[in-house]
């Protein structure tokens, strides 16, 4: 700018004499106007970048967040940034490259020293509400020496478990598996295959508020802990129910119910409670991938004994069944966690890399999962 100027003037001495003194000044004038229109311009331009980037500054402490002044005129507050889409991935999710999961003997200090990005535990030291992990412990393990880690609460949605806080006794006093006279009416039988886990009719409103809602129940807790999302077990509940369901009750629309109350698990957490980015992982059920809103509100999904189960290879053909479901994860951009519950090295040797393959994240455990596994060779990184 400063030698277009000094070009202008040396033309202007050589072809008027006279006059170059009355044309420098105009000259000057038009470069001074021609500086401030430019410089406005940028300025104009950078607000709106810290704008739209949500980091403009500003000198006045209510809008810094330093509190109001006194006397001073309070402003809008501006808009807050657009939310991305339910379920997509946030950056934080999007960078996981490997996953334990530990739902016993939690020692919360073995898994920050390890290097896993995400891990998934149990909102509690031993599954009763005493002894649940505080905000200050998790984000300890967040924020841990062997690395940033995001954190998932396994919570059952699908079973009532006689360990939680919302159990009573009087439901099941006699311990013969099915629910006594006075029990909730969202209770169902035991599960022959688990010990003091009750199926529950899911849909009833009932035992959603137990679920998320009110202050003391079980979503409410996770976030108060400052967990990163929720991993959801027992989604699958809708087979038992459903019209070919072993409760034979025939129920046609238990599908939809399922899918209808994780929707409605993933909005309480990113809008009522207002934590956008709050992950939710369903445990199973993967054909539920059908239903297009339950896709776009899940943030990715768990899956166990895809190739194996314990020590048995699963037969090829339904492992390809399942895979087709799971792809349809993948191919949304979803984080699909697999876990294989197989501990003869050349099922877990074999188990990795093709997991890997298909864009998953694989973890192979014990089906207890009360200790936390490192498979050689495979691991975190």
């Amino acid at each position: 700018m400063k030698s277009t100027v000094r070009m202008e003037v040396t033309r202007l001495r050589r072809r008027c004499p006279m006059a170059w003194p009355v044309a420098v000044l105009a000259v000057a004038l038009a470069a001074v106007l021609m500086v401030a229109l430019v410089a406005g311009g940028l300025a104009a331009g950078v607000w709106a970048w810290q704008v739209r980037d949500g980091g403009a500054e500003t000198d006045d402490p209510a809008e810094s967040g330093a509190g109001p002044v006194a006397g001073a005129n309070p402003r809008p507050a501006a808009a807050p940034p657009p939310s991305p889409p339910a379920g997509l991935p946030a950056p934080g999710w999007s960078a996981v490259d490997d996953f334990a999961y530990q739902l016993q003997n939690i020692d919360l200090a073995e898994l920050g020293d390890s290097r896993f990005d995400l891990l998934v535990i149990d909102y509690s030291a031993d599954g009763s509400h005493e002894t649940r992990f505080s905000s200050a412990e998790i984000g300890t393990l967040k924020a841990s020496p062997g690395g940033s880690k995001l954190v998932l609460a396994y919570m059952s949605i699908g079973e009532a478990e006689d360990y939680r806080w919302y159990w009573q006794p009087s439901w099941d006093a006699d311990r013969d598996g099915r629910p006594d006279p006075g029990a909730p009416t969202w209770l169902g039988r035991e599960n022959p295959d688990w010990d003091g886990n009750y199926k529950v009719r899911y849909w009833d409103p009932a035992w959603q508020k137990i679920i998320f809602g009110t202050s003391e129940s079980y979503l409410d807790l996770i976030l108060d802990a400052g967990f990163d999302g929720v991993y959801l077990d027992i989604v699958d509940a809708f087979e038992y129910w459903g019209p070919e369901g072993e409760s034979g009750s025939g129920r046609e629309t238990a599908e939809q119910d399922m899918v209808d109350f994780v929707r409605a698990i993933a909005h309480y957490a990113r809008v009522t409670r207002g934590r956008t980015g709050f992950g939710v992982f369903p445990q199973n059920g993967e054909a539920l991938v059908r239903h297009p809103e339950y896709l776009e509100a899940v943030t990715g999904i768990g899956r166990e004994d895809t190739w194996n189960s314990g020590n048995d290879p699963q037969p090829p053909e339904e492992t390809a069944f399942v895979l087709a479901y799971l792809d349809q994860f993948r191919q949304a951009g979803k984080l699909v966690l697999v876990i294989d519950y197989a501990t003869r090295p050349a099922l877990i040797d074999d188990f990795y890399p093709r997991a890997r393959t298909r864009g998953f994240l694989p973890y192979a455990s014990v089906r207890a999962l009360d200790h936390l596994t490192f498979n050689p060779g495979h691991g975190p990184d």
